[in-house]
């Protein structure tokens, strides 16, 4: 029976659709065994994305939200419960090392079944928002994709050490707005090194990967990981 292990709401996130409920419903609907709600953790003042500020947000809204949304999640799992095996968790956004301090809060306050470990950021900068943000980072990367990609899977490890996520998140999404989204990485050496390094030690600790299809969704022709990565390494399936 089908399963997903990473989903958003337009209720609590601003680039997803639908209320919480209504994405029950619909997996009800779809005859899923297993949904995961995972709403993004709250972030800094410093960490909101365009549409948030556009749209008013500030931190304490962010946290407010995410308060309001672990409300939201409970009463969900217990009106369904006969109908769905929901779990409640989110997905975390590691940033910077301080990132650390605040996740580990977050997982102490809020009883969570699960979290999802992923990366959206490189040098504090969004790199799956928008192609210009991307290139700024690529920029201070030193300019090319390459470069870029072994900073980010760096970060990736970075987070992987500190926080041993039970399950990563789209583990190549710096994919998404590079100037080959469906690139092979295997021509790229210092790449390929880092990939093999973060899959070892998710395989260390008994993490596994989600096999996310939200890239196909954005238009790539393979999910996230690409089937180079997924190929060697158990996963969960994702819909995000």
């Amino acid at each position: 029976m089908p399963i997903s292990h990473h989903s958003h709401s337009g209720q609590f996130c601003a680039h997803a659709q639908s209320t919480l409920e209504d994405v029950v419903k619909a997996a009800i609907a779809k005859h899923m065994q297993t949904l995961a709600l995972t709403e993004h953790m709250p972030r800094e003042q410093q960490d909101l994305y365009p549409e948030e500020i556009d749209q008013g947000y500030s931190d304490k809204v962010l946290l407010d939200t995410f308060c309001d949304y672990y409300i939201e999640a409970r009463r969900l799992q217990q009106a369904y419960m006969s109908q769905l095996n929901l779990l409640i968790g989110m997905e975390v956004d590691w940033i910077r090392p301080s990132s650390k301090i605040f996740i580990e809060e977050l997982l102490s306050r809020f009883q969570l079944e699960l979290f999802i470990g992923s990366v959206h950021h490189v040098h504090c900068i969004p790199i799956d928002y928008s192609t210009a943000l991307f290139r700024q980072a690529r920029s201070i990367s030193g300019g090319t994709d390459e470069r870029l990609f072994e900073d980010y899977f760096d970060l990736q490890h970075e987070m992987l050490m500190a926080l041993k996520p039970p399950i990563v998140g789209h583990f190549d999404l710096i994919r998404l707005k590079s100037h080959d989204p469906d690139t092979i990485f295997a021509d790229m050496d210092g790449v390929k090194q880092r990939i093999r390094r973060n899959l070892a030690f998710i395989a260390g600790y008994g993490g596994v990967l989600e096999l996310n299809s939200a890239a196909l969704r954005k238009g790539l022709k393979e999910p996230y990981p690409s089937m180079e990565i997924s190929k060697v390494r158990r996963l969960h399936l994702s819909c995000d």
